[in-house]
């Protein structure tokens, strides 16, 4: 999980997460933005010997030493849905599904969660407090999503600046201020200017950028009422502390990992 580029403070905060007893864990962002890996290196800090993890994938993108992983087989009727429903009898501790497509996965892993499993899956959402909307949109219950979520990390991956060729660089005052960094504000603003090592691009490598949403009382009963995801990440941010994706990009960039642009081009403006 080190390796992923979490904040320590995130970091702390996912680890007691994926140590819950039961309860779903998802992880939303564009196809690209680093899901799997997420998952996967959530599995491996849970894994035990004693712990029985099955996963369904489409496809296994890596095979994890000691865990039982199944792929997606449509032609033979094995979906999502029918992967989660024959799991449940093999007695799993923690389960894995790929992506929550539709109603049928998402009551199926509600129901996992429900009855003592930890369950991790995906979703397509543009930040973390909207997995919530999106599987009430789907036509589950509003409790059930209520009292079998525990949490949500969305993440995008944008351009690391190239170690080899990165200079100090002052940016534009208006591109600061886009992702809310005083223009006046000290930190180690960087640049590529372009070499062999990055093929004259100036970045080299990724960062992740991370926005964990936790699950607590009120998220619960604004769930229950249907509250917009606006309102839940603005509890979020009010009451849990919560760092937004924009607000990730913005240490990213005074610490001299990425730039401005990289943060605004995988960001939604209004989240300042």
């Amino acid at each position: 999980l080190e390796e992923l580029g979490f904040g320590s403070d995130v970091l702390e905060r996912y680890r007691k997460l994926i140590t819950i007893p039961y309860g779903i864990i998802l992880a939303t962002g564009p196809t690209g933005a680093g899901k799997s890996t997420t998952l996967y290196a959530s599995l491996q800090e849970i894994y035990s010997p004693h712990t029985n993890i099955l996963t369904i994938e489409d496809p296994v993108e890596y095979q994890v030493p000691g865990i039982s992983q199944i792929q997606v087989r449509a032609n033979i009727g094995l979906t999502f849905a029918n992967g989660l429903r024959s799991f449940l009898r093999q007695d799993p501790d923690v389960i894995m599904v790929g992506e929550i497509r539709d109603h049928e996965t998402g009551e199926i892993a509600i129901h996992a969660a429900l009855t003592g499993h930890v369950v991790f899956s995906t979703l397509h959402t543009n930040d973390a407090a909207g997995a919530v909307t999106r599987l009430v949109d789907m036509g589950l219950e509003p409790f059930l999503v209520a009292s079998s979520l525990s949490g949500v990390v969305a993440q995008r991956l944008v351009r690391r600046i190239c170690s080899n060729c990165a200079e100090p660089f002052r940016y534009e005052p208006e591109a600061m201020r886009a992702i809310g960094i005083d223009p006046d504000e000290k930190g180690n603003f960087m640049k590529g200017r372009g070499c062999e090592r990055c093929s004259g691009t100036g970045y080299r490598g990724r960062v992740g950028l991370y926005e964990l949403f936790l699950v607590d009382e009120a998220v619960r009963r604004m769930t229950v009422e249907r509250a917009p995801s606006s309102a839940l990440k603005d509890h979020a941010i009010a009451n849990q502390g919560m760092r937004t994706l924009i607000g990730d990009g913005r240490l990213a960039v005074l610490a001299g990992k990425t730039t401005p642009a990289e943060v605004m081009r995988v960001s939604q403006r209004e989240d300042i």
